[in-house]
Order: C-alpha cells, then sequence, then structure tokens
C-alpha cells in the first residue's frame, strides 16, 4: 500500500539509508507559525514536536562552531545553561544565511538529518522520554515521526537540560 506523497529531501534519503521507521506528516506552512503552527496542523502536542535550533558556539579562542539543539516545541533554550553544559564561552541563535550555510535547508525546514555538515546535535533529555518524536524532515510545513531510539541511533545526540518556559510575544 503507497502512503501519501513523501517529499525526497536529505534528510528523508539519511533516515531511508539509516534504515529508520519513519512517518510523513504533511501540513500547509504559515510563516513564522513554528512549533505551535504544526502541532495545531497536524492535531498533536506541542511538547511532542521539536524544533531544530541552528546555533553557534563561540569558545574562549573566538570563532564560532555550529550545532544543532533539538527542543520541546513549547519550549526554548537556556542559551546560558547550554554554553555551561558543553564548555563555551557564549551560545547564540546563527543568522539566517548561516542556518542554510551550516544544514543546506532553509529556516522552517531544517531537520537534524542529512544536513550539508555534519553537526553536533545537542537534545533537551526530556524530548528523549516522549513516545514519539516529530521533527522536521527537511523542507517547511513536513515532519517525520521517529521513535526517540532511532533519533539516538543515527544522530548520536549528547543530552543536556537547557529547556526554559516559552516567552510569550508581547511579555
Amino acid at each position: 500500500m503507497k502512503g501519501p506523497d513523501v517529499p525526497v529531501t536529505p534528510g528523508v534519503r539519511a533516515l531511508r539509508a539509516a534504515g529508520v521507521d519513519f512517518t510523513p506528516l504533511v501540513f500547509e506552512y504559515v510563516e513564522r507559525g513554528g512549533a505551535r503552527h504544526s502541532a495545531e496542523a497536524l492535531g498533536l502536542p506541542e511538547h511532542a514536536v521539536v524544533k531544530t535550533l541552528v546555533m553557534e558556539a563561540k569558545g574562549r579562542e573566538g570563532g564560532a562552531t555550529p550545532l544543532l539543539v533539538l527542543m520541546h516545541g513549547d519550549r526554548e533554550v537556556s542559551t546560558r545553561e547550554l554554553a555551561r553544559q558543553i564548555g563555551a564561552r557564549e551560545v547564540a541563535p546563527a543568522s539566517a544565511s548561516k542556518v542554510e550555510s551550516h544544514t543546506g535547508y532553509v529556516p522552517g525546514g531544517v531537520s537534524p538529518f542529512g544536513t550539508r555538515k555534519k553537526l553536533p546535535v545537542y537534545v533537551e533529555e526530556s524530548v528523549l522520554a516522549l513516545d514519539g518524536v516529530h521533527v522536521n524532515g527537511g523542507k517547511r510545513g513536513f515532519l517525520v515521526r521517529i521513535s526517540p531510539a532511532d533519533l539516538v541511533r543515527v544522530l548520536s545526540p549528547v543530552a543536556v537540560r537547557v529547556a526554559i518556559p516559552r516567552r510569550e510575544q508581547g511579555s
């Protein structure tokens, strides 16, 4: 039986090459809708939608090292705590142009799988306790549901505890 059309992205190719069983979830992308819109469009809890955030860590000697952080859709990353846990002087979100150059994906469509460069991956520890992880498949409006065990097997992420409550717009 053939399922829905699956966009063939570098992320999907990487998942297939790794033998990962995944469920494709396609929805209408809304500019700046984020994880909240994805969750609403797919009828999922926002906590189970996992954002792939591209950040840069600045070391003691200068220079910036790109990295990925996988975070619950309803939480933000404490960049100060992340810097402390990974031994960086500072961690900040990458610019849109850097996101694309580091990953090969456009902002809003970044998958942790099939990135242009192999990047260190950090995952909020509690993401690994979810029944299923809904993460971007490499295209705006496209998530894949995979098991936390497959996420760990393919990405070998470092678990961190850096989640903070999301600040609402205008507060």
